[in-house]
């Protein structure tokens, strides 16, 4: 099956038709208990190119039930996976990373059919998130546990780590294939086996590594796919959340959604990781390179159209480097973003992702522009290129009692404020109750140390608008959620720390 997907997949530039046929014919199916399947109504749903809103493809709508029996399937195969020893978990790994490699260009066509980003996005996400697998597949090896000096002449004390069990994850359609391998990866370099509902938007990507995971020789039951319709999403997760066989729950999402998850969790005390929604400031001091600070800001704020959780939302700029910055800021957008189609060459950044979130970013706009905002580029839909683009939009002079203000827009839309004072600054940047990412530029070295310590954010970018990397530990305070993924840290979120006491040991 995955030798007739690879040559089908080669096909995905040539025409659009033969797109749908070879999702149609090999990647329209669940992936459960290594088979692929249907769900038990029979019942699907469409997949559909948010660059034109054409249907790619029909997956299979799961539901509760089927959901159960990907748990039972992934609790099966966990007594068995448990066993395997880190190096034959580092060398499985390895195989899937290799294939992801191989395979980057087929991610990333496939991605960007149904998430609307541009190729050249897409492809930078494959390798960031393969780059997990890679990362994983030797923290396998270095799960380590700890000697203790005992305080007792007969008695030899240590701490050993295990797999917590089934590990579950719903995973965003923003970054389809990253927010799947840095979960995927750390779980299974721990022992652990899964079940992963993709967003309804983005099923066909996660569909894609399954097939992947397959021919690297991952065993029945180790990695479960649920295509999960909107209808269904709640129950699904409801299902993740109550059932006592899932020992772990990893959401990427909203902190609205994520508290809910918290709460049904509660019931059977499960290992919890939550990355939520962000509200990311931007500060640009008077000693910062301006230019530097421009180009930070023109990644950071633009990257997906926006729709990024440590995307610059507030942008903060001193008043003496204000007008320079707004200036520099515009032209650049003018300059180097074109919307468009991301499959076509040229175009850099896609459409929102769907109807309900243009809707959002337009109102939060119009809201500020009747109020008495200032719109110095974009500012409305682009119908002409398709019905779900919206264009690059700088505002200033927004006042607190429009909607966009603390709002985390997740749209190509840059709030700009002026400010004086280094405390004033702070101040504003973290009366949120959200706390992911936060930048700020800067060419004053006290300052620098300053404004991090005292930046209420659990990541922050110095000089710098793209932070993420495998290596760093990624996660938020305060309302942004709980855990940290990648980084050797990556692996804490699912492995379980076990005293051992042996007594009466003769010296």
């Amino acid at each position: 099956m995955f030798s007739r997907l690879c040559t089908i997949q080669g096909t995905i530039t040539k025409s659009s038709k033969l797109l749908n046929q070879s999702m149609s014919t090999n990647k329209n199916l669940a992936y459960v208990n290594g088979k692929w399947v249907g769900a038990t109504s029979g019942k699907t749903f469409p997949v559909m190119n948010p660059a034109d809103c054409s249907t790619i493809d029909c997956v299979p709508d799961m539901n509760v039930t089927d959901t159960r029996l990907a748990i039972d399937a992934a609790a099966k195969s966990f007594e068995t996976f448990q066993k395997t020893l880190a190096k034959e978990r580092s060398e499985m790994l390895r195989a899937w990373y290799n294939l992801l490699v191989k395979h980057s260009e087929e991610l990333a066509e496939i991605m960007t059919k149904e998430n609307g980003k541009s190729l050249e996005e897409s492809r930078a996400e494959v390798r960031y998130g393969n780059s997990f697998v890679e990362w994983f597949s030797e923290e396998a090896r270095r799960i380590n546990g700890e000697v203790l000096q005992s305080p007792f002449k007969n008695r030899e004390l240590f701490l050993i780590k295990r797999p917590v069990g089934v590990a579950a994850f719903i995973t965003p359609w923003n970054f389809p294939h990253a927010m799947i391998t840095r979960k995927a990866g750390a779980a299974i370099a721990a022992g652990c086996t899964c079940v992963i509902k993709p967003s309804e938007d983005t099923p066909l990507t996660a569909l894609a590594l399954a097939h992947l995971a397959e021919e690297a020789g991952f065993p029945a039951g180790v990695m479960n796919i649920l295509t999960t319709s909107l209808e269904n999403s709640v129950a699904v997760g409801q299902e993740l959340c109550h059932n006592p066989k899932v020992r772990a729950l990893s959401f990427t999402g909203s902190t609205a959604v994520g508290k809910i998850l918290y709460q049904q969790c509660a019931s059977t005390m499960k290992r919890l990781s939550l990355e939520l929604g962000g509200n990311a400031p931007y500060i640009v001091f008077d000693t910062a390179d301006v230019n530097l600070a421009v180009t930070g800001a023109m990644a950071s704020k633009f990257r997906n159209s926006g729709q990024t959780c440590i995307s610059a939302n507030r942008f903060f700029i001193h008043s003496k480097v204000y007008d320079e910055f707004v200036c520099k800021f515009l032209t650049r957008i003018e300059s180097e973003i074109k919307m468009g189609d991301g499959s076509k060459k040229g175009n850099t950044h896609g459409p929102l992702i769907k109807e309900s979130q243009l809707k959002i970013v337009s109102n939060l706009v119009n809201d500020a522009k009747t109020k008495g905002a200032t719109i110095h580029c974009g500012g409305k839909p682009l119908p002409d290129i398709g019905s779900l683009f919206y264009a690059p939009t700088v505002i200033t002079d927004v006042t607190r009692d429009m909607e966009i203000y603390g709002k985390e827009i997740f749209g190509p839309v840059a709030v700009i404020h002026k400010f004086d004072d280094e405390e004033e600054v702070l101040q504003r940047a973290n009366e949120t109750p959200v706390g992911l990412a936060g930048y700020f530029y800067s060419g004053d070295i006290s300052q620098i140390y300053r404004v991090a310590r005292n930046l209420q954010v659990g990541m922050i970018g110095v000089n710098e608008g793209l932070i993420s990397c495998t290596e760093a530990a990624f996660g938020g305070i305060k309302e942004s959620g709980i855990g940290r993924e990648g980084s050797s840290h990556g692996i804490d979120e699912y492995v379980d720390i076990k005293y051992v006491c042996i007594g009466n040991v003769q010296h």
